[in-house]
């Protein structure tokens, strides 16, 4: 069932909005999941990805690399990783492509912008949504 009349469920409509995109939209669709770590220290799942970023390559034939992150092609919807590179027939060597949802980041560049976006994520999440806590379950039985 459609909860908003604003958003479509049509496949149709999200493929062509996915891939007529602006950038600034697909840097937020180009987003990757954070490490354990970083989750549990900052509180957040997953960010943007960006230049400079240490990430491990989750899924693919290159699974387990890591590397620093050289390049975000927004326009084709892939980082590109320092070492992951592949020889082209005339012995050129380029950088492969991989796509933002099968990494994980295992260290963030930290700028000010960064760390308001770290701030404004776990904000939303100091509500603790669905958590029960003891003085809830006591005053329920007060009637």
């Amino acid at each position: 069932m459609k909860l908003k009349s604003t958003v479509s469920s049509s496949r149709r409509k999200n493929r062509k909005a996915h891939f007529s995109a602006h950038s600034e939209a697909r840097r937020k669709l180009m987003s990757a999941n954070l490490s354990k770590e970083l989750q549990a220290r900052h509180n957040v799942r997953s960010m943007p990805i960006r230049k400079d970023d240490e990430v491990v390559i989750a899924r693919g034939m290159y699974k387990t690399r890591e590397g620093k992150v050289i390049a975000v092609y927004r326009k084709k919807f892939v980082v590109h990783i320092e070492r992951i590179q592949r020889e082209k027939a005339n012995g050129a060597s380029v950088p492969v492509g991989i796509p933002a949802s099968s990494l994980t980041i295992t260290k963030l560049k930290m700028d000010k912008d960064r760390k308001a976006a770290l701030e404004r994520k776990n904000r939303g999440r100091d509500g603790a949504k669905g958590k029960v806590s003891e003085e809830d379950v006591t005053m329920s039985n007060v009637d």
